[in-house]
């Protein structure tokens, strides 16, 4: 008969295996892109490197050394940090805001809200940005009539074309969190919130007491991917502010990558870039998984 300590490190073997299959299957398609984007982040890769006209150049850090000394990449990235920062946080209040209302709504509000959602959800990144954006037109724009700002262009200035993309970033991926959440909250016990009541809790403070330490586990979900799908938008910017804004004022560095790759064809510098976007949102959420694990939460 095994031993104690066997059994238990039996059981501790089993998410791993359950979780083999989906890693027989996203390991290869992630792992291999990624090997060739690193691969590529170390070569001088052009047009005349494309067409075969050069055979590629081996510089090594040299892609990264010419990207770090770039102050337009350092401009970038502090606006995709502060962009992606602004996004995350208004996603999670209001993502977390409409599940606690889907708790104390009727039957058929809940569900008509809960559609209304998913529909945002589901609806693909372009065509949201077109919509909005045809919404927001300064001649075209239903905004604008309605407001009474004939010819007020909301893409010229860059703070409002950061808040204007964001709002339409938050409209994307506030559903995921709203539904996460509200199905956390579900599954709290009664009886755990009837306790708390009888001890004279009131509803805020269980929320805050009992409701949100047993969510930690689902925030932590969609915090982290909050921040991934946030610091890599691209479509949203792309297409709502034609490739970045006026002077690439609104630029990001998902946008800047593409414009480096292919508008500049210097993709060996467009890899490095996407190298330095992979390290940043893996050390992001190690720093985070790390933080929640030191407050006693298992994940």
């Amino acid at each position: 008969m095994p031993s104690p300590a066997t059994i238990r490190r039996q059981q501790r073997l089993v998410p791993l295996w359950l979780l083999l299959p989906a890693l027989a299957v996203l390991v290869p398609m992630f792992a291999y892109p990624l090997y060739q984007l690193g691969l590529l982040s170390l070569f001088e890769y052009g047009q005349p490197q494309v067409s075969g006209g050069e055979p590629a150049r081996f510089v090594g850090a040299g892609n990264f050394q010419s990207l770090f000394a770039d102050r337009t990449f350092w401009t970038v990235l502090g606006q995709t940090v502060v962009f992606a920062a602004g996004c995350v946080l208004a996603t999670l209040a209001i993502g977390a805001a409409l599940a606690v209302l889907m708790t104390r709504i009727g039957r058929l509000a809940r569900t008509l809200l809960s559609y209304a959602a998913l529909t945002a959800w589901a609806a693909p990144a372009m065509t949201g940005s077109v919509v909005w954006a045809f919404l927001f037109d300064s001649n075209l724009g239903l905004v604008n009539e309605v407001l009474g700002l004939a010819g007020y262009n909301w893409l010229y200035d860059r703070t409002v074309a950061f808040a204007l993309v964001g709002a339409v970033v938050v409209w994307h991926s506030f559903p995921f969190v709203m539904i996460t959440l509200y199905a956390g909250i579900q599954a709290v016990p009664p009886s755990v919130l009837e306790a708390a009541a009888l001890d004279g809790a009131g509803a805020a403070t269980a929320f805050r007491r009992i409701t949100v330490p047993m969510l930690r586990p689902l925030i932590a979900i969609v915090v982290i991917q909050s921040i991934i799908w946030d610091f890599k938008v691209f479509t949203q910017i792309y297409v709502m502010t034609r490739g970045g804004g006026i002077a690439g004022q609104n630029m990001v560095l998902n946008v800047y990558a593409y414009q480096k790759a292919f508008a500049s064809a210097q993709f060996g510098l467009g890899s490095a870039i996407g190298i330095v976007m992979t390290v940043i949102l893996l050390v992001v959420t190690l720093f985070y998984l790390r933080a929640l694990r030191r407050t006693g939460e298992v994940l």
